[in-house]
């Protein structure tokens, strides 16, 4: 006789164990203990709790809810509601320290490592004698630059070894673009003669590019737009360069500055032997010398050195023979072979002229007389 429960045929011999043995494998690992009940986070309402009007099947538990509270059996603390709340508290605590942190030492953001305008000072150096004129060959022989090397073999390294945040390769990056740059705006024929300035900008900070374009286009001696204290030019009207063979002589150095920075300096003396511009060539005699001493501060942070390029801070630039009441800033003007200075001092600079000012009226120099064994650097800088 068969049981209601069991099917017609009976039960199949391979149809498994029904309900109950899937029951059996899909939660056997799961085991609802007593404190997982009382861990969960949904409560339901009691049957009289429910009978409210638009009552719900069940509430949220508080992480706050601590023992002896509903649904809790004989005190016993909840887990769940323990752990949330050193979870806050721990926060809390990162939170607190954060802002006292903040406020003991406040952040100091990084400087946005834009370029500083660039300063300069051209100050003309005037004769005390009469020029001396000659053959340029002659000239250098029996001037203090008669042992200068020739061009950019004048202009010698210092020996290459890493800073506390830079390495040998990049000290020997900086030092090479500041080579590169006084090669190009001290010796290139073209930037001399006036007729090119890019050789001298393409090595420039991108952020300095409108300072010297402006000094290029309209120069001033306000300190900071000479196109004499970016680069060496002549007035084109006044002379030209007589033998492209110019003497140097100097040095670079490095240091750091900051983590960030490094900064090259720069102090070169460079001798032209020069003709004047106007009327028929020269005769071969009629050249004569003209001294430029160029003192210059360039700095390379990391963005620089990849770039292989440069940012000019300063520079202090004497140059001579000049005439004291002649504005160097647009172009050196050599005083020619034979010529003496029409002034002794400075050009007068009236107080009543509003405008700009000329940075360097009042500042002149007398140039020193050349002898054979004189000191490296052949001008020395007077008072006006």
């Amino acid at each position: 006789m068969a049981v209601p429960q069991d099917p017609p045929d009976g039960t199949p011999e391979d149809g498994g164990g029904g309900d109950d043995e899937f029951r059996s494998d899909e939660y056997r690992s799961v085991v609802f203990d007593e404190d997982f009940v009382r861990a969960a986070r949904l409560q339901e309402y009691s049957a009289q709790e429910r009978m409210g009007e638009h009552a719900r099947a069940v509430r949220s538990r508080s992480i706050w809810a601590g023992a002896g509270g509903p649904g809790s059996r004989g005190g016993a603390p909840r887990r769940g509601a323990g752990q949330g709340r050193l979870l806050v508290l721990f926060i809390a605590m990162v939170f607190a320290a954060a802002v006292y942190m903040g406020l003991r030492n406040p952040y100091v953001p990084p400087p946005d490592g834009v370029a500083q305008p660039f300063t300069s000072t051209v100050v003309p150096l005037a004769p005390g004698s009469p020029v001396p004129g000659g053959r340029p060959a002659d000239l250098y022989a029996n001037s203090p630059a008669a042992d200068y090397r020739i061009g950019a073999v004048g202009i010698g390294m210092p020996a290459v070894r890493r800073t506390a945040h830079f390495t040998d390769g990049q000290v020997a990056v900086a030092l090479s673009v500041a080579k590169d740059y006084l090669v190009q705006s001290s010796l290139d024929p073209d930037v001399l003669a006036g007729t090119a300035s890019r050789p001298v900008r393409v090595l420039l900070d991108p952020d300095q590019l409108a300072q010297f374009d402006r000094s290029m286009a309209s120069p001033s001696g306000d300190g900071r737009h000479a196109a004499t204290g970016w680069l060496v030019r002549f007035d084109p009207g006044t002379a030209v360069v007589a033998v492209p063979q110019v003497r140097v002589s100097g040095i670079l150095a490095f240091e750091e500055v900051a983590p960030d920075v490094l900064e090259v300096t720069s102090d070169h003396t460079f001798v032209y032997a020069v003709r004047p511009a106007a009327g028929v060539p020269a005769a071969a005699d009629g050249a004569s010398l003209f001294t430029v001493r160029r003192e210059l501060r360039l700095r390379f942070d990391g963005d620089d050195l990849a770039a292989r390029r440069a940012e000019l801070v300063s520079a202090y630039v004497m140059a001579g023979p000049q005439d004291c009441s002649a504005d160097p800033a647009a172009g050196f003007r050599p005083l020619p072979a034979g010529a003496v200075p029409t002034t002794v001092g400075p050009a007068a600079s009236d107080p009543y002229a509003h405008g700009h000012p000329r940075r360097t009226a009042g500042l002149c120099g007398v140039l020193a007389a050349p002898t054979g064994d004189a000191p490296t650097a052949p001008v020395s800088p007077a008072a006006p």
